[in-house]
């Protein structure tokens, strides 16, 4: 069953339903390293230049150990929240989305939707960027769904062979 949209942006449905089939077969670990490639690649589209913030790298380090069974799902949260409050103090609308991206994206770990939700924000900050430009909206969801697509889902492999 496809995912609803959470918020209000100009899109391409067609792509989207593909990147959310994409999103309904893979893995949470998959989702979790297309949504970081996601938010590092929107970081470098709006020129974010506290890119070394303590904030955002300890969220994508968090995350990782997570995929690798090193962190708790409540740490992922608590990273994901204090980029999301990030976000909130930020008055730049372009950087405030942005940083929601890289929320959405930390917090993958703890519900996999959250990635597709990370997807969204990325193409609101598109809309943000480029308003009323659905060539630019359709080259940013093509980039998403290349980036899945390269991902190797070792842990739906492994899953399937024990079944």
């Amino acid at each position: 069953m496809p995912t609803k949209v959470k918020i209000k942006i100009l899109d391409d449905v067609e792509l989207r339903t593909v990147l959310d089939g994409e999103y309904e077969i893979a893995s949470q670990i998959k989702m979790c390293k297309y949504a970081l490639a996601l938010a590092k690649h929107i970081l470098e589209i709006v020129h974010y230049k506290d890119i070394d913030n303590v904030i955002i790298q300890d969220g994508f380090k968090i995350n990782e150990e997570w995929q690798r069974g090193n962190a708790r799902m409540h740490d992922v949260r608590q990273a994901g929240f204090r980029i999301h409050q990030m976000a909130k103090e930020c008055d730049n609308l372009l950087m405030q989305t942005s940083l929601r991206v890289v929320g959405q994206a930390v917090a993958t770990g703890h519900m996999k939707e959250h990635a597709l939700v990370a997807s969204d924000y990325a193409i609101k900050v598109i809309n943000i960027k480029y308003p009323n430009d659905l060539k630019a909206v359709q080259q940013e969801r093509k980039w998403q769904i290349e980036t899945i697509n390269s991902i190797k889902d070792i842990w739906k492999e492994i899953t399937l062979r024990f079944r």
